[in-house]
């Protein structure tokens, strides 16, 4: 069946126009929904939306030359118009340019006299030189209004900043489709003078293409949405061929309708075909309809989701490249993964030495409220037994596989957005574990992401073991030169020791005057003692010294050091509750020393420093508190008890690692909890002399509970290395 060229174009003007009111009309309900409400042209892109599906409809159901909608096509400038100034609200150039306002006002004004020229038109169609001047004049300030809304765009898009360019580039293109379209449909009418069929039948369908551009910028989450064809290219393509042999289907059957004949025949056919490409809009986007039309392409076109050598060659090359000075390589760790499944966040979590997982490095997730203590080692050593990915959605819908629901902490169960664990296996031993945020377009995990996961976690676990590695051998470098240092410093000081015991020795046997012998003597004796207390730290990084913790009260050591400090910085002891706790008090003394002069150094001269002092019942417990700069989990967990590695301009790097390991040589333990801007809180846990000596005469009783103590390692004299 042939058709003639001007019903031809009737056919496709009435479904160009029928398709753009109906996409244009949906596009106005996504940004009212889906919007970012927070933007100046948010309300202005709904409107030009809405008036522009007004128009398309108008021009489906008369005309597309028809005086109704020519008025609503003058509307539909005029919205346009409004949304142009309103975008240069997004970076306040709106008020900063105001030759602005002027332009607006001139085009504005220019769309307001063609309801006066259409007048002209229809008021006199006996005199057809009076209506080609009208049409012509018409057709010139359309012409002018084109030219003058592109200017502005152009001014809108290359003044403003790179980030600004991000957010108006979708809704840029969408000003220049329709401006630059209409300035080409009217120049060609002015040179005609008559109306250009083929580009009339198709402003519809382009009116309706420049209104989902201007959808998809209005929205935060798909402004920076690219055209890269992919496999979700090829889904949604042949979900536009389903939609369009529908459509198509639904078009053959309205024409029939019309051929039938009758006073509305047309008007039946408006609502056939628009009650038709709802119920698609409908029915085609259901879940339903989209994991058959999935699993189809993916069945016939595809044979595995993912491009595997796209992405380990992708893999590769991030996690090679040379480290940026803004991205640790934990957080580039986070990224390459987090690229696999389009998630927008992660956090890493390496396991302590109890094989607790805590906070190593964060990517793009600095909202998330993470405890020094992330998970119990019990969770830490199911992912390394069952080498599995934890589905953190199936966790919250009570789905056990290997007992995992009892062992997820409360917080990553909280948090909605945390998405899947992926274990980082290196020799079936657990190295750490990414947690993955939700992504954008939300899916349930299957096996191929599992697969792929599972075994990018266990390359990626190689590269963090191999870090740790050459991090382990450096230090061991580290403390052979340091050793050999400190050698040729205690040989020296050993000399002065012996140069000043022997002047002490021969000033009591040559001294004349009593009183300066007997002061001599004193202070003498005092650099002696000094010296051999500092050859004795000293000597504790070469050779192994043992201590014998005794009973101590912990309160009284705490209002000791505070007063030592209080003539250089504020330090006070807000709660000093009583406990005696099992400890060397020269060792404690020094330790305690070191984190408070590090909160010192780490406040500010008129922040205070406290000290508290508590027990519950089993252990004391004395907390060294600051208000401070506070520091990196990355650092917490990588440098902050490694020697010769200091957050302090000159530093030595000693003193933490120094407090650490005199802790741990009485039985205790020391934590350290520190958040950015906010300070850092280090407690010291020592057991009670009380629960000690209970627990010792329980296990008395029984051996085979005093071998079991033993093996789990039992408080009591060890040696610090």
């Amino acid at each position: 069946m042939s058709f003639a060229l001007p019903q031809l174009v009737i056919y496709l003007s009435f479904l160009g126009y029928l398709t753009g009111a109906v996409v244009c009309a949906v596009a106005a309900l996504w940004i009212w929904k889906s919007g970012d409400r927070s933007r100046p042209d948010c309300k202005a892109g709904i409107i030009a939306a809405g008036v522009t599906a007004l128009w398309c409809g108008l021009a489906a159901a008369a005309d597309g030359a028809a005086s109704i909608t020519q008025l609503a096509e003058t509307a539909r400038n005029l919205a346009w118009i409004y949304l142009l100034f309103r975008l240069f609200a997004n970076d306040g150039r709106d008020e900063s340019m105001m030759m602005i306002r002027p332009v607006i006002f001139v085009l504005a004004g220019v769309q307001l006299l063609q309801p006066v020229l259409l007048i002209m038109q229809v008021r006199y169609p006996e005199a057809p030189d009076e209506a080609i001047l009208a049409f012509h004049i018409s057709a010139i300030f359309n012409m002018l209004t084109a030219i003058g809304a592109l200017v502005l765009v152009h001014n809108l898009y290359a003044g403003a900043t790179n980030s600004a360019r991000q957010l108006l580039r979708w809704s840029a293109a969408a000003m220049v489709g329709i401006w630059a379209y209409d300035l080409n449909y009217y120049t060609v009418s002015y040179l005609s003078s008559g109306i250009p069929l083929l580009l009339l039948a198709f402003r519809g369908a382009i009116a309706g293409l420049m209104v989902v551009a201007l959808a998809i910028g209005a929205n935060s989450t798909t402004l920076g949405l690219q055209l890269r064809p992919s496999r979700a290219v090829t889904f949604q393509t042949l979900s536009l061929i389903v939609i369009g042999v529908y459509l198509l289907a639904m078009s053959m059957m309205s024409e029939a309708l019309v051929s039938m004949g009758g006073e509305f025949a047309r008007l039946i056919q408006v609502a056939f075909l628009a009650f038709a490409i709802l119920a698609a809009i409908i029915w085609i986007p259901s879940q339903r309809a989209r994991k058959w039309l999935r699993v189809t392409a993916t069945k016939h076109l595809f044979q595995h989701r993912y491009d595997y050598r796209a992405e380990w060659l992708r893999f590769t090359h991030a996690i090679g490249e040379g480290s940026d000075a803004e991205e640790s390589f934990d957080e580039r760790a986070i990224k390459v993964m987090a690229d696999i499944t389009e998630s927008p966040s992660g956090l890493l979590l390496i396991p302590n030495e109890e094989a607790q997982l805590e906070l190593a490095a964060r990517w793009q997730w600095p909202k998330l409220e993470v405890p020094a203590q992330a998970s119990e080692h019990r969770l830490a050593g199911l992912l390394e037994e069952r080498s599995f990915v934890l589905d953190l959605d199936q966790a919250r819908e009570g789905v056990d596989h290997f007992g995992e629901g009892d062992l997820i902490p409360q917080w990553l169960l909280n948090a909605k957005d945390a998405w899947a664990v992926v274990p980082l296996l290196h020799f079936d031993r657990l190295v750490g574990a990414v947690v993955l945020g939700r992504p954008q377009d939300s899916r349930q995990l299957d096996w191929e992401d599992f697969d792929l996961l599972r075994v990018v976690g266990q390359q990626l676990a190689s590269y963090l073991a191999e870090r740790a590695g050459q991090q382990a051998l450096m230090d061991a470098n580290r403390f052979d030169e340091f050793n050999r240092r400190m050698a040729f410093v205690m040989h020296d000081i050993k000399n002065l020791a012996s140069q000043l015991s022997l002047l002490a020795r021969n000033a009591e046997i040559h001294a004349d005057k009593p009183d300066f012998r007997a002061d001599m003597l004193v202070t003498l004796r005092n650099s002696s003692d000094k010296l051999n207390a500092l050859i004795t730290r000293l000597g504790r990084y070469g050779t192994a010294q043992k201590i014998a913790p005794v009973p101590l009260d912990l309160a009284a050591l705490a209002r000791k050091i505070a007063q030592r400090f209080s003539t250089s910085h504020q330090v006070t002891v807000p709660q000093a509750t009583r406990c005696t706790v099992l400890a060397d008090e020269e060792a404690l003394d020094q330790a305690l020393t070191h984190l408070v002069q590090n909160a010192i150094d780490a406040s500010e001269a008129n922040s205070p420093v406290f000290l508290d002092v508590s027990h519950d019942g089993v252990d004391g417990t004395i907390e060294v508190i600051d208000s401070g700069e506070g520091m990196e989990a990355g650092f917490v967990k990588n440098g902050l008890f490694k020697p010769f590695i200091s957050s302090k301009n000159g530093g030595f790097g000693i003193g933490a690692f120094e407090a650490r390991e005199l802790v741990r040589g009485m039985g205790g333990n020391l934590d350290v909890e520190s958040r950015e801007s906010i300070g850092t809180r280090f407690r010291v846990t020592l057991p009670l002399a009380k629960a000690l000596e209970l627990r010792q005469k329980n296990q008395a009783g029984s051996p085979a509970e005093q071998s079991q103590s033993t093996v789990a390692g039992a408080t009591g004299p060890q040696e610090v290395v």
